[in-house]
């Protein structure tokens, strides 16, 4: 490849992937907005957490930095021509995932730990297949970021941010859904797995 040539792949690369941003920030707020007011019976949410949301957060925040400047260039490694075209699948499987998770939800919605007064379980929907869907989304995405975005720091940023989250949240989220729901939730921990689809059998 040109010099040229390779400047306009990078460039396609990251208006793909910041227009994927736009969409997963718009399904975000089109969720999250209607919940915010809504009456909260219990809050599982700690500082711990909230750190670690804010350096997930991080994780889409660097690529955009690295998109609008030259400030991280120097990290910049090369994948074959065809890696990034590899990557928008991923990009957006995680994107329908992250949609059809917020959508199935809907007014249980919360982006911290915590259970509303109308709070129900949901078990349907892509639920049915797996217990974490947003997580997983965050999984498909990070793929998909890393060989878009060519870049030691924003292209790794997600898996590396994100992680620490998933471990400390999940747990915590599990433990207040046995205990607002009972048995009802611990029979579905039985039906599925936590981020990827459970075998029909």
């Amino acid at each position: 490849r040109t010099p040229d040539s390779t400047r306009v792949q990078d460039q396609t690369y990251k208006l793909i992937f910041l227009t994927a941003v736009i969409v997963a920030t718009a399904i975000r707020v089109r969720w999250a907005l209607p919940t915010k007011r809504l009456p909260v019976a219990r809050d599982w949410g700690s500082r711990l957490d909230l750190t670690l949301l804010f350096i997930a957060t991080a994780g889409m925040l660097l690529p955009l930095v690295y998109i609008a400047t030259p400030w991280l260039d120097f990290a910049d490694y090369a994948l074959p021509s065809w890696a990034g075209w590899c990557g928008i699948p991923w990009l957006l499987v995680g994107l329908w995932i992250l949609w059809r998770a917020h959508a199935d939800l809907g007014r249980n919605f919360a982006p911290t730990p915590l259970i509303r007064e109308a709070h129900t379980l949901v078990t349907t929907g892509i639920y049915a297949r797996m217990r974490h869907p947003m997580y997983a989304a965050h999984i498909y995405w990070s793929i998909g970021q890393a060989l878009l975005l060519q870049n030691w720091i924003a292209g790794l940023a997600m898996p590396a941010l994100m992680l620490p989250l998933c471990i400390f949240r999940v747990p915590i989220e599990e433990r207040m859904l046995r205990e607002t729901f009972g048995a009802a939730y611990a029979d579905y921990m039985a039906q599925s797995w936590r981020y990827f689809p459970k075998p029909r059998v």
